[in-house]
Protein backbone atom coordinates (compact mmCIF):
# COMPACT_ATOMS: atom_id res chain seq x y z
CA UNK A 1 0.00 0.00 0.00
CA UNK A 2 1.33 2.94 -0.79
CA UNK A 3 1.90 6.18 1.03
CA UNK A 4 1.58 9.67 -0.07
CA UNK A 5 3.38 12.66 0.89
CA UNK A 6 5.10 15.82 -0.38
CA UNK A 7 7.65 18.45 0.41
CA UNK A 8 8.48 21.32 -0.59
CA UNK A 9 10.62 24.50 0.16
CA UNK A 10 9.99 28.15 -0.79
CA UNK A 11 11.28 31.39 -0.12
CA UNK A 12 9.77 34.47 1.07
CA UNK A 13 10.85 37.80 1.64
CA UNK A 14 8.97 39.53 5.11
CA UNK A 15 9.51 43.25 5.18
CA UNK A 16 8.46 45.06 8.05
CA UNK A 17 7.27 48.66 8.36
CA UNK A 18 6.89 51.15 11.24
CA UNK A 19 3.93 50.31 13.90
CA UNK A 20 2.92 48.38 16.78
CA UNK A 21 1.48 45.73 14.90
CA UNK A 22 5.54 44.82 14.03
CA UNK A 23 5.21 42.64 16.98
CA UNK A 24 3.31 40.56 14.88
CA UNK A 25 5.77 40.12 12.13
CA UNK A 26 7.86 37.93 14.68
CA UNK A 27 5.11 35.47 15.06
CA UNK A 28 4.55 35.34 11.41
CA UNK A 29 7.90 34.59 10.39
CA UNK A 30 8.38 31.89 13.09
CA UNK A 31 4.79 30.03 11.48
CA UNK A 32 6.55 30.25 8.24
CA UNK A 33 9.60 28.93 8.96
CA UNK A 34 7.69 25.91 10.99
CA UNK A 35 5.89 25.53 7.01
CA UNK A 36 9.51 25.05 5.82
CA UNK A 37 9.24 28.19 3.75
CA UNK A 38 12.67 30.30 3.75
CA UNK A 39 12.16 33.50 5.12
CA UNK A 40 14.37 36.71 4.25
CA UNK A 41 13.61 39.49 6.06
CA UNK A 42 13.47 43.56 5.40
CA UNK A 43 12.92 45.99 7.82
CA UNK A 44 12.35 49.91 7.68
CA UNK A 45 14.46 52.25 10.06
CA UNK A 46 10.97 52.99 11.41
CA UNK A 47 10.43 49.43 12.02
CA UNK A 48 13.59 48.91 14.11
CA UNK A 49 11.94 51.82 16.50
CA UNK A 50 9.12 48.49 17.18
CA UNK A 51 10.73 45.09 17.00
CA UNK A 52 14.76 44.55 16.64
CA UNK A 53 16.63 42.91 13.71
CA UNK A 54 17.97 39.93 16.20
CA UNK A 55 14.81 38.62 16.94
CA UNK A 56 13.85 38.06 13.66
CA UNK A 57 17.11 36.77 12.58
CA UNK A 58 17.12 34.24 15.73
CA UNK A 59 13.54 33.60 14.02
CA UNK A 60 14.41 32.57 10.36
CA UNK A 61 17.99 31.78 10.48
CA UNK A 62 18.97 34.55 8.06
CA UNK A 63 20.67 37.73 8.05
CA UNK A 64 18.08 40.68 8.42
CA UNK A 65 18.64 43.91 6.10
CA UNK A 66 17.84 47.12 6.60
CA UNK A 67 20.24 49.60 4.67
CA UNK A 68 20.17 50.23 0.78
CA UNK A 69 23.55 50.87 0.94
CA UNK A 70 24.59 47.56 3.17
CA UNK A 71 27.99 46.91 2.69
CA UNK A 72 27.71 43.24 2.63
CA UNK A 73 26.27 42.87 -0.63
CA UNK A 74 29.20 42.96 -2.83
CA UNK A 75 27.63 44.81 -5.95
CA UNK A 76 25.99 47.76 -3.82
CA UNK A 77 22.57 46.52 -5.04
CA UNK A 78 21.03 45.14 -2.35
CA UNK A 79 17.43 45.98 -4.01
CA UNK A 80 18.14 44.05 -6.45
CA UNK A 81 20.04 40.65 -4.88
CA UNK A 82 17.50 40.29 -1.81
CA UNK A 83 14.48 40.35 -3.71
CA UNK A 84 16.04 37.94 -7.08
CA UNK A 85 15.07 34.66 -5.67
CA UNK A 86 12.22 35.47 -3.86
CA UNK A 87 8.71 33.97 -4.57
CA UNK A 88 6.62 36.45 -3.28
CA UNK A 89 7.24 39.30 -1.30
CA UNK A 90 4.94 40.18 2.63
CA UNK A 91 4.91 43.45 3.76
CA UNK A 92 3.86 43.13 6.98
CA UNK A 93 2.87 45.60 8.76
CA UNK A 94 2.35 47.83 6.03
CA UNK A 95 2.01 51.16 7.58
CA UNK A 96 -0.03 54.02 5.61
CA UNK A 97 2.69 55.50 4.81
CA UNK A 98 5.08 52.90 3.09
CA UNK A 99 1.29 52.07 1.15
CA UNK A 100 1.53 55.87 -0.09
CA UNK A 101 4.90 55.22 -1.25
CA UNK A 102 3.96 51.67 -2.41
CA UNK A 103 1.52 53.57 -5.00
CA UNK A 104 2.99 56.49 -6.01
CA UNK A 105 6.38 54.73 -6.92
CA UNK A 106 8.71 56.32 -4.00
CA UNK A 107 12.21 54.29 -3.38
CA UNK A 108 14.06 56.09 -0.50
CA UNK A 109 14.99 53.08 1.37
CA UNK A 110 15.65 49.57 0.93
CA UNK A 111 12.28 47.66 1.39
CA UNK A 112 10.36 50.49 -0.87
CA UNK A 113 13.23 50.49 -3.68
CA UNK A 114 13.02 46.29 -4.04
CA UNK A 115 9.22 46.66 -4.11
CA UNK A 116 9.65 48.85 -7.08
CA UNK A 117 12.66 46.47 -8.32
CA UNK A 118 10.91 42.84 -7.91
CA UNK A 119 10.11 40.69 -10.52
CA UNK A 120 7.92 38.61 -8.26
CA UNK A 121 4.30 39.00 -6.38
CA UNK A 122 3.63 41.73 -3.46
CA UNK A 123 1.27 40.94 -1.03
CA UNK A 124 1.19 43.79 1.61
CA UNK A 125 -1.16 43.35 5.45
CA UNK A 126 -2.27 46.64 6.26
CA UNK A 127 -1.99 48.23 9.95
CA UNK A 128 -2.95 51.48 11.27
CA UNK A 129 -5.10 53.60 13.33
CA UNK A 130 -9.22 53.55 11.69
CA UNK A 131 -9.15 57.19 10.93
CA UNK A 132 -5.84 56.89 8.83
CA UNK A 133 -7.81 53.19 7.17
CA UNK A 134 -11.03 55.66 6.40
CA UNK A 135 -9.34 58.19 4.82
CA UNK A 136 -9.74 59.07 1.57
CA UNK A 137 -5.96 59.33 0.59
CA UNK A 138 -5.61 56.04 1.59
CA UNK A 139 -8.42 54.27 -0.18
CA UNK A 140 -7.11 56.07 -3.16
CA UNK A 141 -3.47 54.13 -2.71
CA UNK A 142 -5.04 50.99 -2.33
CA UNK A 143 -6.92 51.33 -5.62
CA UNK A 144 -3.87 52.06 -7.67
CA UNK A 145 -2.01 49.15 -6.00
CA UNK A 146 -4.86 46.74 -6.46
CA UNK A 147 -4.34 48.23 -10.50
CA UNK A 148 -1.06 47.56 -9.87
CA UNK A 149 -1.49 44.15 -9.12
CA UNK A 150 -0.31 44.20 -5.40
CA UNK A 151 -2.34 41.78 -3.05
CA UNK A 152 -4.18 43.15 -0.01
CA UNK A 153 -4.66 41.22 2.75
CA UNK A 154 -6.83 42.36 5.46
CA UNK A 155 -6.87 44.59 7.58
CA UNK A 156 -9.35 43.45 10.31
CA UNK A 157 -11.98 45.11 12.52
CA UNK A 158 -11.34 45.32 16.10
CA UNK A 159 -9.42 47.13 19.65
CA UNK A 160 -6.57 48.98 18.52
CA UNK A 161 -3.27 50.46 20.44
CA UNK A 162 -4.14 53.40 20.19
CA UNK A 163 -7.45 52.18 21.94
CA UNK A 164 -9.98 52.55 19.37
CA UNK A 165 -11.92 50.16 17.83
CA UNK A 166 -12.44 49.89 13.93
CA UNK A 167 -10.64 48.69 10.91
CA UNK A 168 -7.55 48.74 10.45
CA UNK A 169 -5.82 45.64 12.78
CA UNK A 170 -3.83 44.04 10.99
CA UNK A 171 -4.65 40.15 10.25
CA UNK A 172 -3.59 37.68 13.39
CA UNK A 173 -0.14 35.76 12.56
CA UNK A 174 -1.76 32.85 11.53
CA UNK A 175 -4.46 34.22 9.34
CA UNK A 176 -1.41 35.59 7.29
CA UNK A 177 0.34 32.42 7.09
CA UNK A 178 -3.09 30.59 5.77
CA UNK A 179 -3.13 33.02 3.05
CA UNK A 180 0.72 32.57 2.10
CA UNK A 181 0.54 29.34 1.99
CA UNK A 182 -2.45 29.41 -0.31
CA UNK A 183 -0.21 31.33 -2.88
CA UNK A 184 3.11 28.72 -2.09
CA UNK A 185 0.51 25.67 -3.35
CA UNK A 186 1.12 24.25 -6.83
CA UNK A 187 -1.98 25.37 -9.12
CA UNK A 188 -2.98 21.64 -9.88
CA UNK A 189 -6.51 22.32 -10.58
CA UNK A 190 -6.16 26.40 -12.21
CA UNK A 191 -9.35 27.29 -13.46
CA UNK A 192 -11.22 23.80 -13.25
CA UNK A 193 -14.85 24.26 -11.56
CA UNK A 194 -15.13 22.08 -8.56
CA UNK A 195 -18.44 21.31 -7.17
CA UNK A 196 -17.75 20.29 -2.86
CA UNK A 197 -20.52 19.56 -0.75
CA UNK A 198 -19.61 20.02 2.79
CA UNK A 199 -21.60 18.87 6.63
CA UNK A 200 -24.53 17.05 7.94
CA UNK A 201 -27.84 17.45 6.30
CA UNK A 202 -30.73 18.30 8.99
CA UNK A 203 -34.31 16.53 8.36
CA UNK A 204 -37.20 17.66 10.86
CA UNK A 205 -39.10 15.44 12.17
CA UNK A 206 -41.42 18.03 13.89
CA UNK A 207 -40.78 21.62 14.75
CA UNK A 208 -37.67 21.25 17.22
CA UNK A 209 -36.65 17.84 16.03
CA UNK A 210 -34.77 16.38 13.68
CA UNK A 211 -32.63 13.32 11.92
CA UNK A 212 -28.57 14.47 11.36
CA UNK A 213 -25.20 13.22 11.19
CA UNK A 214 -22.41 14.01 13.45
CA UNK A 215 -20.33 15.66 11.00
CA UNK A 216 -18.23 19.32 11.29
CA UNK A 217 -17.90 20.00 8.37
CA UNK A 218 -14.06 20.17 9.01
CA UNK A 219 -12.80 17.71 5.98
CA UNK A 220 -15.32 19.32 3.38
CA UNK A 221 -14.02 22.75 3.69
CA UNK A 222 -10.42 21.24 4.32
CA UNK A 223 -11.39 19.89 0.77
CA UNK A 224 -12.72 23.44 -0.26
CA UNK A 225 -9.86 25.16 0.93
CA UNK A 226 -6.89 23.00 -0.94
CA UNK A 227 -8.73 23.21 -3.98
CA UNK A 228 -8.93 26.96 -4.00
CA UNK A 229 -5.00 26.98 -3.29
CA UNK A 230 -4.70 24.47 -6.41
CA UNK A 231 -6.19 27.50 -7.96
CA UNK A 232 -9.66 26.10 -8.71
CA UNK A 233 -12.96 28.40 -8.88
CA UNK A 234 -14.96 26.33 -5.99
CA UNK A 235 -19.05 26.02 -5.22
CA UNK A 236 -19.46 24.80 -1.76
CA UNK A 237 -22.71 23.17 -0.83
CA UNK A 238 -23.03 23.14 3.31
CA UNK A 239 -25.35 21.73 5.37
CA UNK A 240 -25.20 23.02 9.25
CA UNK A 241 -21.85 24.04 10.26
CA UNK A 242 -20.21 26.53 12.62
CA UNK A 243 -17.45 26.75 10.21
CA UNK A 244 -16.32 30.54 8.29
CA UNK A 245 -16.55 30.03 4.79
CA UNK A 246 -13.48 29.76 2.90
CA UNK A 247 -12.56 33.10 1.25
CA UNK A 248 -12.65 33.04 -3.12
CA UNK A 249 -15.39 29.58 -2.73
CA UNK A 250 -19.19 30.46 -3.98
CA UNK A 251 -20.74 28.98 -0.70
CA UNK A 252 -24.56 27.87 -0.62
CA UNK A 253 -26.17 26.88 2.05
CA UNK A 254 -28.69 24.46 2.54
CA UNK A 255 -30.27 22.40 5.62
CA UNK A 256 -31.73 19.15 4.20
CA UNK A 257 -30.45 16.21 1.55
CA UNK A 258 -33.30 17.19 -0.64
CA UNK A 259 -32.32 20.76 -0.48
CA UNK A 260 -28.30 19.72 -0.87
CA UNK A 261 -29.84 17.52 -3.63
CA UNK A 262 -31.54 20.71 -5.44
CA UNK A 263 -28.38 22.61 -5.23
CA UNK A 264 -25.94 19.99 -6.65
CA UNK A 265 -28.74 19.95 -9.41
CA UNK A 266 -28.18 23.68 -10.12
CA UNK A 267 -24.44 23.87 -9.86
CA UNK A 268 -23.40 20.77 -11.88
CA UNK A 269 -23.60 22.45 -15.77
CA UNK A 270 -20.14 23.24 -16.21
CA UNK A 271 -18.64 21.62 -13.16
CA UNK A 272 -15.25 19.53 -14.15
CA UNK A 273 -14.76 17.94 -10.74
CA UNK A 274 -17.66 16.61 -8.13
CA UNK A 275 -16.41 15.95 -4.95
CA UNK A 276 -18.99 14.65 -2.40
CA UNK A 277 -17.60 14.92 1.27
CA UNK A 278 -21.16 15.96 2.75
CA UNK A 279 -22.41 13.28 5.28
CA UNK A 280 -26.26 13.20 3.94
CA UNK A 281 -28.65 11.60 5.97
CA UNK A 282 -29.85 8.71 4.29
CA UNK A 283 -33.32 8.79 5.48
CA UNK A 284 -35.68 11.78 6.15
CA UNK A 285 -39.04 11.25 8.26
CA UNK A 286 -42.04 10.63 5.60
CA UNK A 287 -44.81 11.54 8.35
CA UNK A 288 -42.77 14.86 9.79
CA UNK A 289 -45.21 16.96 11.42
CA UNK A 290 -45.17 20.96 11.33
CA UNK A 291 -45.83 21.16 15.02
CA UNK A 292 -43.66 20.13 17.83
CA UNK A 293 -45.07 16.54 18.67
CA UNK A 294 -45.71 16.61 22.29
CA UNK A 295 -44.51 13.89 24.89
CA UNK A 296 -47.45 11.30 25.44
CA UNK A 297 -46.99 7.95 27.37
CA UNK A 298 -47.54 5.94 24.50
CA UNK A 299 -44.97 5.01 21.76
CA UNK A 300 -45.10 6.81 18.67
CA UNK A 301 -43.71 5.26 15.33
CA UNK A 302 -41.74 7.45 13.13
CA UNK A 303 -41.73 6.21 9.37
CA UNK A 304 -38.67 6.67 7.32
CA UNK A 305 -38.09 7.11 3.36
CA UNK A 306 -34.49 7.12 1.48
CA UNK A 307 -32.85 10.41 0.83
CA UNK A 308 -31.57 11.08 -2.81
CA UNK A 309 -28.40 9.74 -3.34
CA UNK A 310 -26.66 11.93 -4.85
CA UNK A 311 -23.48 11.18 -5.68
CA UNK A 312 -24.77 8.23 -7.48
CA UNK A 313 -26.90 10.45 -9.18
CA UNK A 314 -24.03 12.87 -10.36
CA UNK A 315 -21.72 9.65 -11.55
CA UNK A 316 -24.76 8.76 -13.54
CA UNK A 317 -25.42 11.76 -15.74
CA UNK A 318 -25.30 11.85 -19.33
CA UNK A 319 -21.50 13.49 -19.53
CA UNK A 320 -20.53 13.30 -15.10
CA UNK A 321 -17.44 15.37 -14.11
CA UNK A 322 -15.14 13.36 -12.53
CA UNK A 323 -16.32 12.34 -9.30
CA UNK A 324 -15.17 11.56 -5.76
CA UNK A 325 -16.85 9.96 -3.02
CA UNK A 326 -16.23 9.82 0.90
CA UNK A 327 -16.77 6.74 3.07
CA UNK A 328 -16.97 7.10 6.60
CA UNK A 329 -16.96 3.41 8.15
CA UNK A 330 -17.54 1.71 11.49
CA UNK A 331 -15.89 -1.52 10.19
CA UNK A 332 -14.53 -3.62 7.64
CA UNK A 333 -13.46 -0.07 5.87
CA UNK A 334 -11.23 -1.16 3.27
CA UNK A 335 -14.33 -3.75 2.17
CA UNK A 336 -17.16 -1.57 2.28
CA UNK A 337 -15.21 1.26 0.90
CA UNK A 338 -14.27 -0.04 -2.34
CA UNK A 339 -17.57 -1.52 -2.52
CA UNK A 340 -19.33 1.72 -2.36
CA UNK A 341 -16.78 2.84 -5.06
CA UNK A 342 -17.08 -0.07 -7.95
CA UNK A 343 -21.06 0.43 -6.62
CA UNK A 344 -21.09 3.91 -7.64
CA UNK A 345 -18.84 3.59 -10.47
CA UNK A 346 -16.56 6.47 -9.52
CA UNK A 347 -12.64 6.62 -10.03
CA UNK A 348 -11.78 8.19 -6.84
CA UNK A 349 -13.19 7.57 -3.14
CA UNK A 350 -11.91 8.59 0.68
CA UNK A 351 -12.40 6.54 3.46
CA UNK A 352 -11.92 6.71 7.00
CA UNK A 353 -13.45 5.47 10.27
CA UNK A 354 -15.81 7.14 12.07
CA UNK A 355 -14.24 7.09 15.74
CA UNK A 356 -11.33 8.69 14.47
CA UNK A 357 -12.39 11.23 12.20
CA UNK A 358 -15.80 12.69 13.38
CA UNK A 359 -14.87 16.67 15.17
CA UNK A 360 -11.50 16.05 15.35
CA UNK A 361 -8.82 18.56 13.86
CA UNK A 362 -6.89 15.39 11.91
CA UNK A 363 -7.57 12.47 10.32
CA UNK A 364 -6.04 9.05 8.54
CA UNK A 365 -7.67 8.15 4.83
CA UNK A 366 -7.00 6.00 2.42
CA UNK A 367 -7.85 6.72 -1.00
CA UNK A 368 -9.37 3.76 -3.27
CA UNK A 369 -8.89 4.05 -6.98
CA UNK A 370 -8.45 1.54 -9.95
CA UNK A 371 -4.85 0.68 -9.09
CA UNK A 372 -5.29 0.34 -5.26
CA UNK A 373 -5.48 1.88 -2.15
CA UNK A 374 -3.08 4.51 -0.59
CA UNK A 375 -2.43 5.28 2.65
CA UNK A 376 -2.70 8.95 4.23
CA UNK A 377 -1.47 8.90 7.68
CA UNK A 378 -2.74 10.79 10.04
CA UNK A 379 -2.57 14.44 9.98
CA UNK A 380 -4.03 17.84 10.00
CA UNK A 381 -7.30 17.90 7.87
CA UNK A 382 -6.04 20.36 5.87
CA UNK A 383 -3.09 18.40 4.56
CA UNK A 384 -4.68 15.39 3.98
CA UNK A 385 -6.86 17.61 1.98
CA UNK A 386 -3.91 18.92 -0.30
CA UNK A 387 -2.75 15.04 -0.69
CA UNK A 388 -6.32 14.47 -2.06
CA UNK A 389 -6.75 17.15 -4.49
CA UNK A 390 -3.06 16.28 -5.93
CA UNK A 391 -4.31 12.95 -5.97
CA UNK A 392 -7.44 13.97 -7.86
CA UNK A 393 -5.56 16.14 -10.02
CA UNK A 394 -3.36 13.41 -10.88
CA UNK A 395 -6.15 11.05 -11.60
CA UNK A 396 -8.72 14.00 -13.74
CA UNK A 397 -5.61 14.53 -16.02
CA UNK A 398 -5.83 10.64 -17.20
CA UNK A 399 -9.46 10.41 -16.93
CA UNK A 400 -9.83 13.58 -19.12
CA UNK A 401 -7.92 12.67 -21.79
Amino acid sequence: MATLSSHHTKRLLLGITGGIAAYKAAEVARLLVKKDIDVQTVMTESACKFIGPATLQALTGNTVFTDLWDSRINNNMAHINISRDASAILISPASANFIAKLANGFADDLLSTLCLARNCPLFIAPAMNRQMWEHPATQRNLVKLQRDGVLIIGPASGAQACGEAGMGRMLEAQKLVEEMLIFFQPKLLQDKHILITAGPTYEAIDAVRGITNLSSGKMGYAVANAALEAGAKVTLISGPTFLEAPSGATLTNVTSAQEMFSAVKKGLSGTDIFISVAAVADFLPANNSNQKIKRTSSNISLLLAPNPDILGFVAKTPKPPFCVGFAAETENLEKNAEAKRRRKKIPLLAANLVPNAINSDKSELILFDDNGKHLLPEAPKIEQARHLIKHVSLLYEKWNK
